[in-house]
């Protein structure tokens, strides 16, 4: 079985709505209520197909709409809730009472959708900047640590090397070497001169024996 079309082609208005028209609208809904959509026109005596009088109602004719711009408190409930259940209007609008579906998509794609898309573009931006900012600042504080610790190294040394005690210091290993170059070389001709001496006296008790020898076998 083939559905039936939601309204008829034939004799149907279309277009904006007339103040006429909203008026007998609104008296059949008071009166009768709106449980059949698509038998509602021909009840109530309009040239309209079902889909526009439920959206006619729904978006403008309800006694409960709440009319004006959004208030904040309502701009982060849509926000939040579009985070959730993504472009579920009719879910959101059940949320927010007076509020129409069509009226927040509508909303959401001509101000909130762009808002957001510029603060997190600018909150990447700064976000870039910053790590920028810090990267750079790690790096020079390294290089600014490196060039730090290198003159202190140096004016450690130069402190050492003029302060009084390590001057002293310097010149009595100084000293030192040249005490103990001059006890080696004195110690050096002084067991020279010993050996010599030794070798004399052996020379002597040999050539000694040697005559006394000559002289017994003679």
């Amino acid at each position: 079985m083939v559905r039936a079309p939601c309204c008829e082609k034939m004799g149907l208005k279309k277009g904006p709505w007339t103040q006429e028209e909203d008026q007998i609208l609104i008296n059949f809904i008071q009166k009768y209520g709106h449980e059949n959509w698509r038998a509602l026109p021909k009840q109530a005596g309009l040239l309209r197909c079902g889909k526009s009088c439920r959206l006619r109602w729904t978006n403008y004719l309800r006694p409960d709409i709440k009319r004006g711009n959004f208030s904040e408190e309502e701009e982060q409930i849509i926000i939040k809730l579009h985070q959730l259940l993504g472009n579920r209007w009719s879910a959101i609008a059940s949320r927010l009472p007076g509020r129409t579906d069509n009226e927040i998509k509508n909303f959401w794609h001509t101000h909130l959708k762009k808002r957001l898309e510029q603060s997190n573009n600018l909150a990447s931006t700064i976000t870039t900047k910053r790590r920028d900012e810090i990267t750079t600042n790690a790096s020079q504080n390294i290089d600014e640590h490196h060039i730090i610790s290198s003159n202190y190294y140096q004016d450690s040394q130069n402190i050492v090397a003029y302060h009084p005690t390590y001057c002293h210091y310097q010149e009595d290993i100084q000293s030192n070497k040249e005490e103990n170059m001059q006890y080696s070389t004195n110690y050096e001709h002084k067991d020279m001169t010993s050996f010599n001496n030794d070798m004399v006296f052996w020379y002597n008790v040999l050539m000694s024996s040697g005559n006394n020898a000559s002289d017994e076998i003679s």
